[in-house]
């Protein structure tokens, strides 16, 4: 999803109470913050020399200990409140694809991407999953679909990697 679908998503169900899915059913605290935007330049070399570029807009989630046990997840109208606010101090690139980043006790910390959601009675809910890494110089190397997997096909002295 990107940075304009994700505000867009937010102002169409401001009504809501904004939840995060990490991991299929495994929300985000009720205690959570978003703590941080940024807005990110990727500027890559994949391991067959070719390059890339691209934007993202990352949406940091913070549990604060302090508010264990809270009754209430944020609204949905705060949320873009605070990304309007964030958006008035440095513009973003509407283009740009949105990731949430969030880690807690029991999940690693990543940049989660949004691929679905789910509207459920008074809830907003956003589902996220981790992409897997991947080599974007397949063809570069020799690799295909059946051999991706298999041990040395992107081996030391192969031209790739």
């Amino acid at each position: 999803m990107n940075t304009s679908d994700f505000i867009t998503l937010l102002a169409e169900h401001q009504d809501k109470s904004l939840l995060f899915e990490y991991a299929p059913g495994m929300l985000a605290g009720t205690n959570y913050h978003i703590t941080e935007v940024k807005h990110i330049t990727v500027d890559s070399v994949d391991c067959g020399a070719g390059t890339d570029f691209w934007k993202e807009t990352i949406i940091q989630l913070w549990e604060s200990p302090d508010e264990l046990g809270k009754s209430q997840y944020m609204s949905t109208y705060k949320a873009l409140g605070i990304l309007r606010k964030v958006g008035k101090m440095k513009s973003y690139e509407m283009d740009a694809v949105a990731k949430i980043e969030y880690g807690n006790a029991m999940f690693h910390t990543a940049q989660l991407h949004i691929v679905d959601f789910e509207i459920k009675n008074d809830q907003l809910i956003l589902k996220l999953t981790v992409n897997p890494t991947d080599c974007k110089a397949k063809e570069a190397c020799g690799i295909t679909e059946n051999n991706a997997t298999e041990a040395g096909s992107c081996a030391p002295g192969s031209g790739c990697c």
